[in-house]
């Protein structure tokens, strides 16, 4: 039985709607100013509270404001005068939940006892949504670790895989296998790079490019570099961020072409720069890869096994991107992709 709290200063009408809303449901205890109800208030709890605007000492706004200070205040519904809209309209600005007219007779304790069900149900709705809402975001933040969680494994997992690759390529002693198998180390670094920023950032959705590529690139200049050949890699990306598959697309183009252009675009002994543009325009991303030595022209057959460009238009078209390559004395190579 839901328990309501009437506070008017008419005793009469007090017993009157404590003996009608009692067959109706409730069980009401009454009071006769605004302080004797906020001292049942702190006393005890109530389901919901009704406030008469006129009464001794603090009227029913005065009341209503204190009610509303509580911690967990309960549906206030306002008794108001015929005469009184603007009372009510003041009621319902400052938080009441509804507004009853007061009369004589059955009809304003049917009034009184439909609105406070109407309070009641929007207040068990309001818990519900509440507590829906708490478990969504319980629910997400577990998502969210166990997806943090499988990024590490993912991510130690290439780690590992990557150091097998580099054991193999130590061991091997054709050139051609060497080569190979180093390109397959610098795409799983790629890929497992991207993991190990998922999982140490608080957006596990997007990856940023300038940051994720920075450091990949970083690792580029370093494997291709030799002490006869230096290889200087420069990057130059605007703040951007891109989906999880987007950033792997992405990173493995880079590697494919970056590596072509560090083993195929200076010579022996030759120092050569590369140059990575990533930038964002109308709706898309557009990154582009040069470098200054002698070009390359994609109708003629690749010089290595042409793995790394099934790969780069494998990731093309995962990126729904267009390629455009070149032509001159260098290699230019764009991809531009919707965001």
């Amino acid at each position: 039985m839901p328990r309501v709290l009437y506070i008017d200063d008419d005793e009469g009408l007090r017993t009157l709607t404590r003996r009608a809303l009692r067959r109706r449901g409730y069980e009401v205890t009454t009071a006769a100013s605004a302080d004797d109800g906020m001292a049942l208030l702190d006393e005890d709890r109530f389901d919901l509270v009704a406030i008469d605007h006129y009464m001794p000492g603090k009227n029913g706004l005065e009341a209503l404001a204190m009610i509303g200070a509580l911690d967990a205040p309960p549906p206030v519904v306002y008794v108001t005068g015929s005469e009184e809209t603007q009372v009510a309209v003041a009621a319902l600005k400052a938080g009441a939940a509804d507004y009853v007219v007061k009369t004589v007779g059955e009809d304003f304790f049917d009034l009184l006892a439909s609105s406070f069900e109407q309070a009641l149900e929007r207040r068990a709705l309001l818990a519900a949504k509440d507590e829906a809402e708490r478990a969504l975001r319980a629910s997400n933040e577990r998502l969210a670790a166990l997806l943090k969680e499988a990024n590490h494994r993912v991510a130690n997992s290439l780690q590992i895989v990557g150091a097998f690759v580099q054991m193999q390529a130590a061991s091997v002693t054709s050139e051609e296998a060497k080569i190979a198998l180093k390109d397959t180390h610098q795409r799983i670094t790629a890929i497992g790079q991207v993991h190990r920023r998922l999982y140490t950032s608080d957006d596990i959705e997007t990856v940023d490019m300038a940051e994720y590529l920075g450091s990949f690139i970083a690792e580029l200049e370093a494997t291709w570099s030799t002490p006869g050949s230096p290889r200087l890699i420069r990057l130059v990306a605007d703040n951007l961020r891109l989906a999880t598959d987007k950033a792997v697309s992405v990173g493995v183009i880079v590697n494919e072409l970056v590596g072509n252009a560090c083993k195929y675009a200076y010579g022996a002994g030759e120092s050569g720069e590369i140059r990575v543009f990533l930038s964002s325009e109308n709706g898309a991303f557009r990154l582009r890869v040069e470098d200054d030595g002698r070009g390359f022209d994609p109708a003629n057959s690749p010089k290595g096994t042409g793995i790394g460009t099934k790969l780069i238009r494998a990731m093309a078209m995962s990126l729904k991107a267009e390629i455009d390559y070149g032509l001159g004395p260098a290699m230019q190579v764009s991809v531009r992709a919707p965001l």
